[in-house]
């Protein structure tokens, strides 16, 4: 008798958006990838709330992704929440504000 394991993942990873869009600017938060450049997400306005993390490891050579890793953001950059929205993370690098969003199946 074989044992079978269900995974049941509601995020995407990052290997399956370096797929669709070889160049996302990408990172991995809790478990959720965010990219940035994303039109509408550009057009909101929005507060930075608090430093809820930092780019610890940048990895721009495999898709294997863990938590505050990125594929393009410097080491250092820092991570924070949005006052007006959950799904939208700030990061502030070399005096850049940059909007990710949150990226899900669906």
């Amino acid at each position: 008798m074989g044992e079978t394991n269900e995974v049941t993942i509601d995020s995407i990873d990052a290997e399956e958006v370096l797929t669709l869009d070889p160049d996302a600017d990408i990172f991995q938060y809790d478990g959720v990838i965010y990219e940035t450049n994303i039109e509408w997400v550009e057009d909101l306005s929005l507060t930075k709330d608090v430093q809820i993390g930092e780019i610890k490891t940048k990895n721009d050579i495999s898709t294997d992704f863990v938590d505050e890793m990125s594929n393009k953001l410097p080491v250092g950059a820092k991570i924070f929440s949005t006052k007006e929205r959950g799904d939208i993370l700030i990061v502030e690098s070399d005096g850049k504000i940059l909007k990710y969003l949150a990226i899900d199946e669906g």
